[in-house]
């Protein structure tokens, strides 16, 4: 569809309590494949693909914000650092002209473009941010609403369910002692810090202002390597929910499709 290709969207979720208590945002589970090999190689590449994906947005993201933030001025330090680091990563050279376009506010035709902001609710419950930037935003506007009705969802307000945050992900070569670092992360001006599950990545939240020289003072400072920062619609921690089964599946089509 065309937000597809004109529009780099941002999701954030959170929820309302409902009288049956608290419920947490989860997906569900993929199944085995069975004895085929075949399907086992599917599945394997299309773990690899989502993951490879995901790096190549928030890299896209990371340089857009960066452009943003130089006032649109590509020769920026930090966004030739950022630019010789997505390379690096394998970002593909039309991706990063793209990113850099979308940062200086027009599109890779050079149309300028405007952001644009939805707040919405899934069931159950669940509510959404979403974050576009586009040429068109009646167009954009139009096609969000109509992938929101086809999912069940309306637009509502939600934005005080989130606030903005700044989000970076370092990674160590080793495993990482949270009690270790959190002196230095803090003294950079983090808000707070946890570790993914591998115990080498470490993500710091920071004021979404702050996000990019934390990033980096924190990859001089632990000598990790900064693998990506953006600023994201954060739910409150009170607004959290889970979902399963159909709700699951429903939400993580509305995400593929946005």
């Amino acid at each position: 569809m065309a937000i597809a290709t004109r529009c780099t969207s941002r999701i954030a979720k959170a929820a309302i309590r409902s009288p049956r208590g608290l419920r947490e945002l989860s997906s569900s589970p993929i199944l085995a494949s069975g004895h085929s090999r075949w399907s086992k190689i599917k599945h394997d590449k299309f773990k690899e693909d989502a993951v490879r994906s995901k790096e190549r947005s928030r890299w896209a993201h990371n340089l857009q914000d960066a452009v943003k933030k130089s006032g649109g001025d590509d020769s920026n330090a930090e966004v030739i650092t950022l630019v010789t680091q997505a390379k690096k990563a394998g970002l593909p050279k039309d991706v990063i002209e793209r990113a850099i376009a979308k940062g200086k506010g027009v599109s890779p035709s050079g149309i300028a473009l405007e952001t644009l902001i939805l707040e919405a609710m899934l069931p159950p419950s669940v509510s959404l941010m979403i974050e576009c930037q586009t040429d068109n935003k009646n167009r954009t506007l139009g096609e969000l609403r109509l992938l929101l009705k086809d999912a069940g969802g309306t637009v509502t307000p939600t934005s005080h369910l989130f606030e903005k945050r700044g989000r970076i992900v370092l990674e160590s070569e080793g495993k990482v002692n949270e009690e270790e670092v959190m002196e230095t992360v803090l003294e950079a001006g983090a808000l707070d810090l946890e570790l993914e599950q591998d115990e080498r990545s470490l993500v710091v939240y920071t004021e979404p202002t702050q996000t990019a020289s934390v990033a980096q003072t924190l990859a001089a400072s632990l000598g990790f390597q900064l693998k990506t920062y953006e600023i994201i619609w954060m739910a409150r921690p009170e607004s959290l929910v889970r979902i399963d089964g159909a709700s699951a599946d429903t939400h993580s089509s509305f995400d593929k499709t946005i």
